[in-house]
């Protein structure tokens, strides 16, 4: 982008400016020896020209809406359309957590996130013994379509979009949602969302799954097949960074790993013999937006062109939405802190300010009080009026990718991208060639394990002994303890959800329970695409449950083996 002359003028301007200018200031000392990202990447005190010498405008930025979308997904970005403002709620029962969804619409919410409890997302229905204790306390209890049905009362799912936070029993989730769209007399082609079902990343890091992993890529394949024919406008799976980041990943390891996952899929799938530009526009993806803003501004650019240039040199992919990387953003949960819970209302406006300087097409912003309980009404609120804020009064959404051409940001993101497909080779290495293969062998050694846990511990570390500097817990301390009306799901839920589940089960035919699940074991057994016939049980009101346990049956529970080689 500069000339060799020019650039030899910058230098010897900067050689002088360090002499005579900066020399005299570092006489009186500076905050710290070194200064580091989150990621522990370090960063210079001044970029110039000189760091971007060999950026190639066309090849390496282009415009907003083309290849390699570094500069952003779509042409106008927020001056078209303002991002998705998609809040995760559940809680208790499905009567519940529909009034909060109403709320969340009335309030001016976008989308629609459903958070299930932890026996849903384990695939256990609410009277299996494993479930006493936890219905409804993490998030909704949903056993059957009739909990589905209570759940969208009164919304219309052809008019919104709605985000499911869900993997081990994704598949039925999906399936109870298209039994849904039949049931209001929603054309499936209308029907828009996410499924996260993302179940490589919950090897490597979140570590909820029902069967072994490769079953379990097989299902992720047949809803991803699936959708192509019966659901054009959903997205299938989220690809997830964002767990990856939570258990203590850094910022390129997040986007590195979750690409990986994400071709993963697309190898997968290709191997069902569909062309790879007739699903991947159907994938989304899913990241974390940290403290450091311009580490997240850069691992965002950095991802998008990552994956096109991917996508084109590996896969000849040829479709433009095949390429361009659209994702997902949640604030770090990670960094909230019980401690002084107010000033994790700071914390998530820097860190959906980065998401959107990033350039990401939805956005959930944690509420302050979530280090303590589920976010109370009032705490959904100011974290909604964050986005609000920022896109209504800020005007950070009015130019678009205004970091753009900063020598930092263009410096750090070419470094990212190095570091991110340093990864990736490594991984395709693992699998001679193939990622997919990699990424299966990467969780048979424990290879994302480790790369994880060392991250997280040197984080740690850098906490504990006070470099990491993080506000009210190691620095700017205090002795109050937080006076704050936190949300509290009633013991009655589960008796509640107990109820429900036995009328559905005592009012059901119990003929086409049968007949549905014994046509899933058969497919399951048949190498069939499974989802016409998970669609088929939930329509006859089978439970979670039994519709889990037919997989069960099949591939056996998975325990997690981890290498040490």
């Amino acid at each position: 982008m500069f000339d060799e002359e020019e650039l030899a003028a910058i230098r010897e301007t900067r050689e002088e400016w360090e002499t005579e200018t900066l020399a005299e200031y570092l006489e009186y000392g500076e905050r710290s020896d070194r200064f580091a990202t989150v990621s522990n990447h370090e960063v210079d005190r001044l970029y110039t020209p000189e760091d971007i010498a060999d950026l190639d405008y066309d090849e390496d930025l282009g415009f907003p809406g083309e290849e390699p979308y570094t500069r952003g997904a779509y042409p106008t970005m927020y001056r078209g359309r303002t991002w998705t403002m998609r809040q995760f709620a559940g809680f208790g029962t499905a009567e519940e957590t529909n009034e909060r969804f109403h709320y969340l619409i009335d309030e001016g919410q976008t989308g629609l996130s459903v958070a299930f409890d932890m026996p849903s997302l384990m695939g256990l229905d609410s009277d299996h013994p494993m479930a006493d204790g936890e219905v409804g306390k993490e998030g909704v209890a949903v056993d059957t379509l009739a909990d589905m049905e209570i759940l969208f009362d009164g919304i219309d799912i052809g008019e919104v979009s709605t985000s499911f936070t869900i993997n081990p029993s994704a598949a039925v989730i999906y399936a109870m949602y298209v039994a849904l769209a039949d049931k209001q007399g929603v054309d499936r082609e209308q029907v828009r969302g996410t499924l996260q079902n993302d179940m490589l990343k919950e090897f490597i890091a979140q570590k909820e799954w029902v069967i072994p992993p490769g079953p379990s890529l097989d299902v992720v394949t047949d809803t991803i097949e699936y959708a192509v024919t019966e659901t054009p406008k959903f997205h299938p799976v989220s690809v997830s960074g964002y767990h990856i980041r939570e258990a203590g990943s850094t910022a390129a390891q997040e986007a590195a790993f979750t690409l990986a996952d994400g071709l993963a899929y697309v190898e997968d799938t290709m191997d069902r013999g569909l062309d790879v530009d007739e699903f991947a526009p159907l994938l989304s993806f899913f990241f974390n937006s940290h403290n450091s803003i311009f580490e997240e501004v850069a691992k965002f650019r950095a991802s998008r062109r990552v994956w096109a240039r991917i996508m084109d040199e590996w896969y000849d992919a040829e479709a433009p939405e095949s390429k361009r990387l659209k994702f997902h953003t949640q604030t770090a949960g990670q960094s909230l802190t019980a401690q002084q819970p107010l000033t994790n209302v700071v914390r998530t406006t820097v860190q959906a300010m980065a998401a959107v300087l990033g350039g990401t097409q939805s956005l959930h912003t944690n509420s302050y009080d979530e280090a303590l309980a589920l976010p109370s009404e009032q705490a959904v609120r100011v974290a909604l009026r964050t986005q609000q804020i920022l896109a209504e009064e800020s005007g950070v959404g009015d130019i678009v990718d205004p970091l753009g051409g900063s020598y930092a940001i263009e410096t750090l993101t070419d470094e990212m991208e190095a570091e991110i497909m340093g990864y990736i080779e490594e991984i395709r290495e693992l699998g001679d060639g193939s990622v997919r293969d990699g990424v299966l062998d990467g969780l048979d050694s424990g290879y994302f394990h480790r790369e994880i846990q060392e991250a997280s511990y040197e984080y740690q570390k850098r906490v504990d002994a006070g470099e990491e500097t993080v506000v009210g817990v190691n620095a700017y301390e205090t002795d109050e303890d937080p006076d704050l009306d936190t949300l509290h799901v009633d013991e009655s839920v589960q008796d509640t959800q107990l109820d429900r589940l036995e009328r559905v089960k005592d009012e059901r035919d119990d003929d086409a329970v049968t007949k549905t699940l014994a046509a899933l074991d058969e497919a399951i057994e048949n190498d069939e695409n499974v989802m016409p016939y998970i669609v088929d049980a939930v329509k006859a009101y089978a439970t979670m449950g039994e519709i889990m346990e037919t997989f069960e049956e099949q591939y056996g529970q998975y325990s997690e083996r981890i290498g040490l080689a």
